[in-house]
């Protein structure tokens, strides 16, 4: 049983997803990557993406946070039921519709944030976390960070989630490694859009 840490949901209890499809993230992981990213200040106020959501734990503990707004994305039919009772349950605690549900798969909900006119994405994210299955493929994986890195926003901050057997992601160009940690059977790595330098003007 997982649980909201702290913030304005703090100690509110959170359904899980029945069997083992998903590979919920420990609260003694959650709480390290949540109080790292406090210290650098990318929670409040932050528009968070939770891909490959699971029970949402993730996304839920941001809104608890502070977070603006908060995306959840998840595509098995059990693990979206799950999401949305949660979901639920943080809005009422935040007295608020901070949190919301798109049942799909994570490609196709990226790419519903592109304008297929300008190229441009009609949504932008602060903070974007992915928990991918064990099945992904480091190609698949390679892709979907791909489309995550269009949609966003200057300062943002990507958080992947893998087992510590895994080896690092192939990051797209556009992102950039800033750190790494392993917790057991858990590695984390942040990363964060390259930001291009500009010269003087001429």
């Amino acid at each position: 049983m997982s649980r909201i840490i702290a913030g304005a949901a703090g100690g509110l209890t959170l359904k899980s997803v029945p069997g083992d499809a998903t590979r919920p993230t420990t609260d003694r992981v959650k709480e390290a990557l949540f109080s790292r990213l406090e210290s650098w200040n990318v929670l409040n106020s932050a528009r968070v993406l939770d891909l490959f959501a699971g029970s949402g734990a993730l996304g839920l503990e941001s809104a608890s946070r502070g977070a603006r707004s908060v995306l959840l994305v998840e595509k098995a039919p059990k693990a979206v039921t799950v999401c949305q009772h949660n979901a639920a349950a943080v809005n009422r605690a935040l007295k608020s519709q901070t949190v919301q549900v798109q049942r799909g798969s994570v490609d196709s909900v990226l790419e519903s944030f592109f304008n297929h006119v300008t190229g441009n994405p009609s949504k932008t994210f602060d903070v974007v976390f992915l928990d991918p299955p064990y099945p992904l493929t480091e190609s698949e994986l390679e892709l979907t960070l791909q489309k995550v890195s269009r949609v966003l926003a200057e300062d943002a901050t990507v958080i992947v989630e893998r087992s510590s057997r895994s080896g690092e992601p192939l990051w797209p160009q556009d992102l950039v490694v800033i750190a790494d940690k392993k917790y057991g059977e858990t590695h984390l790595w942040f990363a964060e859009p390259v930001q291009v330098q500009t010269g003087p003007d001429l």
